[in-house]
């Protein structure tokens, strides 16, 4: 393909195959789609309800502004043929691309869709609807729908939030529990579960929108991520997580086994004030903690 669109650039290309086909399927007539986003609830007893965040993300990443060109819709229209070709002869005739060229023309390339949601960060019911979206344009009520491959995502930052926020709940229940009220909510909870979770998840993506998510609830991450994820789509002005040096295995084990005593105690001298995060099991944890 030449002259190729970074493709995630590319809003047309961000939908299910079969999408592609779903404007020649409604009844003649079809002016409006009115769709809803829900949660439909959790297995775990007790999880009643659900945190929402994340779509905000998603809108300002992939729908604000022109998000259709020329360009872009020649990709799809490519691409789309071939793939709903027989392998010999591409099918031009799947992609509606008089409807694209229609916002281009029309709309200047800013998607007609109007989205209502519950503010992001609220606790809702479970089988609540969390936001809507509509057609503003009657020509394009094939498009409401071809957008929810899309907005579904929001089911990972939401999840990762509500997860989060029943375990701020627990960490609390037992840290009043054992009599540490003094880490009790409202605060004290906030560097209770620090978030390691960039190198665990599928993409950098991803550890940016769950570990923003994350952050809804806490305020300890190592996932750089999250906090630029933050700022660009949610306006933090400063970082919205804190970080201590910390020590890993490499830089313990590089020590030796003898060496582990002056490695700790060097963490210590490079460090001298605040908080240190000191490795202990390379080698033998009850004989480092002695």
């Amino acid at each position: 393909m030449s002259g190729c669109i970074e493709w995630t650039e590319n809003i047309i290309l961000l939908s299910d195959s079969y999408k592609v086909s779903h404007w020649k399927q409604y009844p003649a007539g079809t002016e409006y789609v009115y769709s809803y986003f829900e949660s439909r609830g959790s297995d775990n007893v007790g999880w009643d309800s659900v945190c929402f965040f994340g779509l905000q993300y998603f809108m300002k990443r992939y729908l604000l502004g022109q998000v259709v060109t020329k360009e872009k819709i020649d990709e799809a229209a490519e691409i789309y043929a071939e793939h709903f070709g027989d392998g010999v002869t591409p099918n031009p005739g799947m992609f509606y691309r008089e409807g694209w060229d229609y916002i281009l023309a029309k709309h200047g390339g800013v998607l007609p869709i109007e989205i209502k949601a519950v503010p992001e960060g609220m606790v809702i019911p479970n089988k609540t609807v969390l936001f809507t979206m509509v057609n503003t344009d009657p020509k394009c009520f094939w498009l409401t729908n071809f957008l929810e491959t899309l907005l579904v995502q929001v089911w990972y930052p939401m999840t990762v939030c509500s997860n989060s926020r029943f375990q701020k709940i627990s960490i609390a229940k037992y840290l009043e529990a054992t009599g540490l009220t003094d880490w009790a909510a409202p605060n004290g909870t906030a560097f209770k579960l620090h978030d390691f979770g960039y190198r665990g998840v599928s993409s950098v993506e991803s550890a940016a929108i769950g570990g923003c998510a994350h952050l809804v609830n806490f305020l300890g991450t190592d996932t750089v991520a999250a906090m630029i994820c933050a700022s660009r789509y949610y306006g933090a002005t400063k970082a919205a997580g804190g970080s201590v040096p910390a020590s890993e295995h490499s830089t313990i084990t590089s020590w030796g086994v003898d060496g582990e005593c002056a490695a700790m105690k060097n963490m210590l001298e490079q460090y001298p004030t605040g908080i240190v995060a000191c490795v202990s099991d390379s080698f033998d944890l009850f004989r480092a903690c002695k």
